[in-house]
Order: C-alpha cells, then structure tokens, then sequence
C-alpha cells in the first residue's frame, strides 16, 4: 500500500513505517502528528490505484516528526580571471524528517 502525496509543492511517493525528508516545517516539535490531505494517488494492498484529488477525497496520510536535519552542503564558487578575484558560497538546506504512520482512506 503506498500513497503519492503533495506539500507545498512537492510530492512524495509514502509507505506506511517509511522515513522521509520533507521540506522544513518551520513550526514543529518532535513527536508532532501531521497530517496530510492532498492526496494524488492512493493505492490499497490489492494493487489496485485510485488517482486524482477528487477520487481521493477521504484520504489523508498521518505522521509523526522525528526532527530536524539538514541536508548536503553545497558550495559555488564565482571565478574572475586575470582579476585576482575569486567569492565562495556555501548553502546547507534543512529538512523535517517524518515517519509515516499511516495511511487512512475514510
């Protein structure tokens, strides 16, 4: 059984017991319940698919969060030649890290 869900933009393809990690939700706790309504694709233990919003109505995916952690660093450098010149960036992108505990279809 496996749910294909969107937030904010994003979707993310969830199994029940999976970990992922989702953009930063700015104002949550460990331990937090979240619940995610827009469902695209919901599919039972049969196999058998349900796609599109208004098919998935009564469908919600429920999970927990397990903290906060962040990603791969990146750097760009910015090179001048014959400039003497040279300016470094680095960036580091934070994820809230949920735990799918189930998928409900009411």
């Amino acid at each position: 059984m496996y749910a294909i869900i969107k937030d904010r933009g994003k979707q993310y393809k969830v199994r029940t017991g999976e970990q992922h990690l989702i953009d930063l939700k700015a104002n949550t706790e460990v331990g937090e319940t979240l619940e995610f309504n827009d469902v695209l694709v919901y599919s039972d233990e049969n196999g058998n698919a349900t796609i599109g919003v208004t098919n998935n109505r009564n469908a919600k995916v429920i999970a927990e969060v397990k903290g906060v952690k962040k990603g791969k660093k990146s750097m760009t450098i910015k090179f001048r030649r014959r400039k003497e010149s040279m300016t470094r960036r680095g960036h580091r992108e934070k994820y809230t890290q949920i735990k799918v505990k189930e998928i409900v279809l009411s």
